[in-house]
């Protein structure tokens, strides 16, 4: 493994564990050439999915676009990285298990959101005005009153109050 630090060619394995259900192996790793240390995963290999685009188009299935749009969203909030990891990986759990070859980008953008929603209600909507292409103020404030009521719903509130925080 190459050293992201330094680029030398061998480390030591410090620690190692399973994570996301067993579905990967996390190594911490530290470089034999200048001493730092570096995370890296380990997946199993499958066959990837493809991912059909709105336009129609197929690409190949990549978690790093997940997780690069959840970073945006998430920005200066507060929200550790391996919360967001946890994350990605149920949406990815949760959009391949049911082994199929094709799965539609509003399939992985709706689980990211019901993801996004038990996590922080900001990173929630600021991921939806993006997914859902909000065009004006009207859009942003539908969608934050439906994010209201769903609470109300939720903590079996009547009125009008908010939820406690």
């Amino acid at each position: 493994m190459r050293c992201p630090h330094c680029g030398h060619h061998q480390d030591r394995v410090v620690d190692s564990r399973s994570t996301r259900e067993g579905a990967a192996t996390r190594r911490r790793r530290e470089c034999l050439g200048c001493g730092e240390r570096f995370t890296t995963y380990e997946y199993i290999e499958r066959a990837p999915a493809l991912v059909i685009k709105k336009d129609g188009r197929r690409v190949a299935f990549d978690r790093e676009k997940i997780l690069g749009g959840v970073l945006r969203a998430c920005e200066k909030r507060r929200i550790s990285r391996e919360e967001l990891d946890c994350l990605v990986a149920s949406v990815e759990a949760r959009v391949l298990s049911g082994a199929k070859e094709e799965i539609s980008s509003s399939e992985i953008g709706l689980a990211v959101m019901d993801e996004l929603e038990a996590l922080d209600e900001v990173a929630y909507v600021r991921f939806a005005s993006v997914y859902r292409s909000f065009r004006n103020v009207t859009q942003f404030m539908e969608e934050l009153r439906s994010l209201l009521e769903r609470q109300v719903d939720v903590a079996g509130i009547e009125g009008n109050e908010a939820p406690d925080r």
